[in-house]
């Protein structure tokens, strides 16, 4: 694509939005950020978009968001009045131009005659999911860049169960959106029109009160929340994004009620004006979190990221000092309390399934297949777990017990298709009170957890290339793996390689391969002869390559001694590739 003709496209357009014609002036003469706004089309892909909001056909705008839309409303219409009727649920984040980019998004497809139900205030990402559902919808939309700085906004589309897109639905809608060769002239009628045409209808307080009553229906231990409901204390901060108030009420339905919020991050911010990231995954989110709960002597810290699908946890560890859980920590510790608490309540389903990624800690299997579950493996992102969820549905096969992902993301009830933070902090809530009850922390609970299950440890290192050349890059360094793959990491011999491109395991030195029963993916995962593991994966959304680690170890040094090995001996080879 020629970003010099896109460039003078958009610049000669007559009717260009005054806002991001402003925009595109002051640029005028950077030939460097010309080409990284118009060198492409922002990338439509299975997970919907994400980028920069500013001019170009390579950022986040409102027409690019009018193409992304008319590309649905297509699919849409091509699957019948039907589907028209039925029509969309769309729900947005705290960030820049989210309000606007969401009934952007309503008027493009209300044009077609689609019905819309637009959220009138920001929600979380996963109440989108239930709206969808509750409404029997037949797709979604949610505005937001989930963690990402303040400058990215994105755009996420939902099918009729509630999931993110699955990869043929999304493929379809891909070649509808990359069909529209020229997004300034999507036309679109007026909101107020289509409004009074009764098209667009905002949609709010049923669907919340909805929502909390579902959350209910997630406590497993009704007794001890009622006598640890006063004791427990909880500091929970929404880091300037959605889970304010949902978390808030849940917490409240529980019968928590020693609840301390972080009044400087109370409220959503474009800017996220407090942190450096909005991301919990990042310890540096907790700061504020952390002085609120040295002052309060509290249980656990929770803190959510903008649009409420990933919470991260912190707690006191041996020592009283205030430590951040890592997801695959959290989620040991939440499908561990899940599963005996409801043994032991005789409401553990015999042919319950846990589900996990493939670069999600192996300590989940342990614990799903030592108390008699089956465990599946799902490629990375919650729309794969969403769509084993429905497989479930469907063949009566399994019935769904929990599913999880390393980065902060979790879901307990399936009312929900996508990971929730709402669901999480309550039964976090809920497992923190059931530690406290016997004397213990959660950090104590955790290394039960570990005593009785083993010692994992899992790690993670991402890098970061921006712009076209970074982009290069990514894909030469994935060719180079591929090409050259290591035999062995830390001393250990590699002893199978998964190629997820072309759906392959490779047992080195064997002459053996098998199929893996999975979606393809441009993941790269390497299997050592200890059982300790690493992966690359590009991420599908934002400028960068992903590097997961997993040991399992005697101890906890142990672990955590093999895990720094590890990591400290592929970061090698992949500096060695770069060059």
């Amino acid at each position: 694509m020629d970003w010099k003709n896109a460039y003078k496209r958009w610049t000669s357009a007559t009717s260009l939005d005054e806002e991001l014609k402003k925009d595109l002036e002051a640029l005028s003469g950077q030939d460097q950020a010309l080409e990284d706004a118009f060198y492409k089309n922002l990338e439509f892909g299975t997970g919907g978009m994400r980028g920069e909001i500013g001019p170009g056909t390579n950022r986040m705008n409102l027409y690019t968001i009018r193409k992304a839309s008319e590309g649905l409303a297509q699919y849409i219409d091509a699957n019948g009045e039907e589907y028209q009727k039925r029509g969309v649920a769309i729900a947005y984040d705290s960030r820049h131009k989210s309000p606007e980019f969401a009934m952007e998004a309503a008027k493009t497809l209300a044009t077609h005659g689609i019905q819309t139900y637009v959220f009138e205030e920001l929600r979380p990402t996963p109440e989108l999911s239930f709206a969808v559902r509750t409404l029997n919808a037949c797709a979604g939309i949610v505005i937001t860049a989930s963690h990402n700085p303040p400058e990215y906004n994105g755009y996420k589309v939902y099918g009729e169960d509630g999931g993110q897109l699955p990869p043929k639905a999304a493929s379809e809608v891909i070649s509808y959106v990359d069909g529209i060769e020229n997004e300034l002239e999507v036309t679109v009628s007026s909101e107020q029109e289509l409004k009074d045409k009764g098209l667009i209808q905002m949609i709010g307080a049923e669907i919340d009160r909805q929502y909390v009553e579902q959350l209910k229906t997630l406590r497993v231990n009704q007794s001890l929340l009622s006598e640890m409901g006063e004791q427990l204390k909880i500091v929970f901060t929404p880091l300037h994004g959605t889970a304010n108030i949902p978390v808030r009420e849940g917490l409240k339905a529980y019968g928590f009620n020693n609840v301390t919020v972080v009044k400087e991050q109370e409220m959503p911010d474009p800017n996220f004006s407090t942190v450096s990231s909005p991301n919990p995954e990042e310890h540096a989110a907790f700061e504020l979190a952390i002085q609120y709960g040295e002052q309060q002597d509290a249980d656990i810290l929770l803190a959510t990221d903008p649009d409420a699908d990933r919470v991260g946890i912190a707690v006191k560890n041996k020592e009283g000092k205030y430590v951040v859980l890592t997801g695959n920590q959290t989620g040991a510790l939440l499908l561990n309390y899940i599963i005996t608490q409801k043994k032991e309540n005789g409401e553990l389903p015999q042919n319950g399934a846990v589900l996990k990624t493939i670069v999600t800690s192996e300590i989940g299997r342990k614990i799903a297949e030592d108390n008699g579950l089956t465990s599946y493996d799902t490629l990375t992102g919650f729309k794969f777990i969403g769509e084993k969820i429905k497989e479930f549905e469907t063949t009566g096969e399994h019935t769904f017990l929990f599913g999880y992902e390393e980065s902060y993301g979790y879901l307990v009830g399936d009312f929900v298709r996508d990971k929730d933070a709402v669901q999480a902090c309550l039964v976090a809530a809920e497992v923190a009170g059931f530690y406290k009850s016997k004397g213990m922390t959660l950090y104590e609970g955790l290394l039960e957890v570990f005593e009785q299950y083993g010692y994992y440890q899992e790690g993670l290192e991402s890098l970061t290339l921006k712009g076209k050349e970074g982009a290069e890059k990514i894909v030469s360094l994935l060719a180079k793996f591929r090409e050259d793959p290591p035999t062995e990491a830390a001393g250990l011999t590699v002893q199978s390689v998964e190629d997820y491109e072309i759906s392959k395991r490779t047992y080195l030195g064997q002459n053996k391969s098998e199929q893996i029963d999975l979606p393809t993916s441009n993941v790269l995962k390497y299997k050592l002869e200890d059982g300790s593991w690493f992966c690359l994966r590009p991420s599908g959304t934002e400028p960068k390559v992903k590097f997961y680690f997993g040991v399992n170890g005697d101890n906890l040094e142990h672990s955590q001694s093999k895990l720094a090995d590890l990591r400290k001996s592929v970061m090698s080879k992949v500096n060695d590739r770069l060059e």
